[in-house]
């Protein structure tokens, strides 16, 4: 286990527990303590994973969370908070994190989700599918191996999560999902999230891949049961 996660923490205690569970779990782990620090080493590398406080000096996590995203769409964000209502969870999942835990967590949780997180990325670079094909819609083409979307020549930016519901969509077009069934299958059954966090992610896949986000055309509502994805030219 070589994976090098960046942890973005100012309280010293909660960062001390968190070295000691995460290193005693086999990964290497650097922290920051302020939001412009923090984007200084996100400049410096790519991380395989970031765990973000959001109540930090200098800058905050949401501006860190911005940096991350603008740089390196796909590493992965476990957002850690001490506000727990279920507005700051959805703004979170809304700039693009991939979990968020909210304060007193349990460090054995934290260290189940860190680990379930990136195995599920091993597991979907590593598949027979995600290496074997590719997915095309309109002026856009899906590659399953290097985890990109391409408009013509240009690269769209996902982050993991929006990645892993596009090509979901995709390879099942004409079908209605539930929001559950999209927690289910692309989060897994083991994420404790809100049905809002499958809006979240359709919201900005949207912005993505639609004309007009406002009248989306391939990745469609179904009334009172969730959305299906349409192919379209």
């Amino acid at each position: 286990m070589n994976e090098q996660l960046l942890l973005v923490e100012d309280d010293d205690a909660i960062a001390g527990a968190l070295r000691l569970h995460l290193e005693e779990a086999g990964y290497r782990l650097h922290r920051e303590s302020d939001g412009l620090r923090a984007m200084a080493a996100i400049d410096r590398q790519r991380w395989d994973m970031v765990l973000l406080d959001l109540m930090l000096p200098s800058a905050d996590g949401w501006d860190v969370c911005r940096h991350l995203r603008a740089r390196h769409a796909d590493v992965p964000v476990i957002m850690l908070s001490a506000r727990s209502a279920e507005a700051h969870r959805v703004l979170g999942l809304e700039l693009g994190a991939d979990d968020y835990l909210a304060k007193p967590f349990s460090m054995l949780e934290l260290v189940a989700r860190v680990r379930a997180l990136l195995r599920r990325i091993e597991q979907l670079r590593s598949s027979p599918a995600a290496a074997a094909s590719e997915l095309r819609f309109g002026p856009f083409r899906l590659d399953t191996e290097r985890r990109e979307l391409q408009r013509g020549d240009a690269a769209v930016p996902l982050t993991l999560r929006e990645f892993d519901l596009l090509h979901f969509l995709a390879r099942h077009p004409g079908r209605a999902f539930s929001r559950g069934e999209l927690l289910q299958r692309v989060w897994g059954a083991g994420f404790d999230g809100y049905e809002h966090t499958v809006n979240s992610h359709i919201n900005r896949l949207r912005t993505k891949i639609e004309d007009d986000p406002r009248d989306p055309q391939r990745i469609v509502t179904v009334w009172g049961v969730g959305y299906r994805f349409e192919e379209i030219p």
